[in-house]
């Protein structure tokens, strides 16, 4: 499907830092965010109690701030202490911590690889898995280029920081489950293809019309390990009933979505279409400055 929302994860890496901090900022970053109390062996973030404090917590902010101060700087200098403070895990902590912080529980608004969308952030979790990370983000009421979905899920497998100018992190898998209202699938692949209009209809079935010749058919249609299969009850030409055999369609393999994408899983439950789907690699950059702004103001992430 055009437009797949692949890529709604939130993934972040850094680009330099102009000044190296000092080796007690440095001991601070690492006693606050790796205290073996509290990691195991890299805390995951969730919203819960603690955050809802830390969310009102002015010298949480003023803390994170300043440890991201050097952010700012456009130019990368990796001389002492620098390499020590663009560690992963480091990293990976702070933004995760700082996005969540801000943004857990509230909504928030990004550009994601060229695609814009607004959601409520409900859940971020960071967790490592041998030499790299995987995340889990849940979304709510979310807006992907205007499309509504009810809520969505991914989880990113294998996830790289790559510091540089700009900074790329990297997926080797997403993992993707969603709810999404049937008439809102509806409106976007109407919006997409220009031979068919599709509405929903009773008994769960899908009124798709000829949007020049005069044919209407009542059909349903489910997605299993990346095969749509379509079974039409009725279908009529001019008032004409079709015979059942000029209505009998094969199994469709579903070879060539965006971004390589497969659909493991669609179906219909009520008035809302379940599914589950997998993308393999994606890569994404970001300014590092502009990333730490808008977390500490509240506005617009970007990552292209």
């Amino acid at each position: 499907m055009r437009n797949t929302p692949a890529g709604i994860v939130f993934l972040f890496t850094f680009s330099t830092l102009a000044r190296a901090p000092s080796p007690s900022t440095l001991e601070a970053i690492m006693a606050t965010y790796f205290d073996p109390k509290a990691w195991s062996p890299l805390r995951a973030v969730d919203l819960g109690m603690d955050l809802g404090r830390r969310l009102f917590d002015q010298s949480w902010l003023d803390q994170w701030t300043s440890f991201t101060s050097a952010w700012r700087e456009p130019a990368a200098d990796f001389g002492a202490g620098t390499v020590t403070a663009l560690m992963p895990d480091v990293l990976m902590t702070l933004l995760s911590e700082g996005i969540l912080s801000r943004f857990g529980g509230q909504e928030v608004s990004a550009t994601l690889l060229g695609h814009d969308l607004r959601a409520t952030l409900q859940t971020l979790k960071v967790r490592r898995r041998g030499a790299h990370f995987q995340t889990k983000t849940v979304l709510t009421g979310l807006y992907w280029n205007r499309h509504p979905i009810e809520e969505l899920t991914v989880i990113a497998h294998g996830v790289r920081l790559i510091p540089g100018v700009p900074t790329k992190v990297r997926a080797a898998q997403l993992d993707l489950n969603g709810v999404i209202s049937v008439a809102a699938l509806l409106e976007w692949i109407n919006s997409w293809q220009p031979d068919w209009e599709l509405e929903p209809a009773e008994d769960g079935l899908v009124l798709a019309k000829h949007r020049r010749r005069r044919i209407r058919a009542l059909a349903a249609a489910e997605i299993t390990d990346n095969v749509l299969s379509i079974t039409v009850h009725r279908a009529h030409w001019r008032k004409v009933r079709a015979p059942k055999r000029f209505t009998t369609l094969n199994p469709i393999p579903l070879t060539g979505l965006p971004s390589k994408a497969r659909i493991s899983r669609a179906e219909r439950v009520g008035d809302q279409v379940i599914f589950s789907a997998d993308l393999p690699a994606v890569t994404g950059s970001f300014d590092l400055a502009q990333m730490r702004s808008a977390i500490v103001a509240g506005t617009t992430l970007i990552i292209f």
